[in-house]
C-alpha cells in the first residue's frame, strides 16, 4: 500500500526495472536450472567475477562465464566499471499468461 501511495503522490510508478521475454519458451531458454542457481547466488551480493560467482555454486568457471554472458547479453546482469558482474536486483517474479488457442 504505501508503495502505490508513493506512485499517487509522485505521479511516477515505483515498480522497478522490468525484463520482458517474447514468449515463456525464450524465457526458459535464456533462465535455465543453471543459470536460475547462478542469480540466486548472486542475488544481493554485489558485484562478483566469474571465478567467485563459479566458487559460490560450485561449477566449472568456464560453464558459468558462459552462463554469466548469455545472463548479460539478456540484460539480466550489468557489468562495472571495474569489468565485474552484477545482479542489480533485490528480487525477481517471473510471471507469464497461459491462454487457450
Amino acid at each position: 500500500m504505501a508503495e502505490f501511495a508513493q506512485a499517487w503522490k509522485s505521479g511516477k510508478a515505483t515498480r522497478g526495472d522490468r525484463i520482458s521475454f517474447a514468449s515463456p519458451e525464450l524465457l526458459w531458454k535464456v533462465l535455465t536450472a543453471k543459470r536460475w542457481e547462478l542469480l540466486k547466488a548472486m542475488c544481493a551480493a554485489g558485484p562478483m567475477t566469474v571465478r567467485e560467482a563459479a566458487r559460490r555454486v560450485g561449477r566449472d568457471v568456464k560453464a558459468v562465464h558462459s552462463d554469466m554472458t548469455a545472463l548479460f547479453n539478456a540484460g539480466v546482469l550489468v557489468r562495472t566499471p571495474q569489468g565485474q558482474l552484477e545482479f542489480p536486483y533485490d528480487a525477481v517474479k517471473v510471471e507469464f499468461m497461459l491462454q487457450a488457442a
